[in-house]
């Protein structure tokens, strides 16, 4: 088995297909929401990633077929005084999975990280997705908070028409 994962290149017709393919798969999944990506995003998602200049994507190919992905967005820490990056997407294929996948992708996105001068990764995990949960907490994930007595950080979203 060949594993290779590198940072995708949104003008590449190929990886641009492939980041789509692994999002839809994602995006149909009950994890992912279970529906279908719309038309606009499959036309305009690769294009807008590219115009943004703290976005990345890597890709994980297994004997060259893709088997995940993650998009990233670099933020930053005002207490830390450094950058942060946010793994927003992350999947990894049904047919992948339990085959150490997951663990290659986040140490990539650490390397990135820390040639970045990153002070840390944050991502958001359903608390159902106890797959996703295991990965995470396996390469070293938690829960945030400042102070036990405050509790633990909350993901929260208003939707904006």
């Amino acid at each position: 088995m060949n594993v290779e994962v590198v940072i995708a290149d949104y003008q590449d017709e190929q990886q641009a297909a492939d980041i789509l393919f692994l999002l839809e798969h994602y995006a149909q999944d009950p994890m992912g929401g279970g529906s279908p990506l719309t038309s606009y995003t499959r036309e305009n998602l690769l294009s807008a990633l590219s115009k943004i200049p703290h976005a990345f994507s890597l890709i994980c190919y297994v004997d060259n077929t893709p088997a995940g992905v993650a998009n990233c967005f670099e933020s930053f820490s005002t207490f830390k005084c450094k950058p942060i990056v946010n793994i927003h997407d992350f999947v990894v294929l049904d047919d992948f999975r339990g085959k150490g996948i997951s663990q290659l992708m986040l140490a990539k996105v650490e390397e990135i990280a820390n040639t970045r001068g990153c002070c840390k990764l944050t991502l958001e995990v359903l608390e159902g997705n106890l797959a996703a949960r295991s990965a995470y907490v396996k390469y070293g994930f938690g829960g945030y908070e400042l102070d036990p007595a405050a509790g633990k950080a909350l993901f929260w979203e208003k939707t904006l028409e």
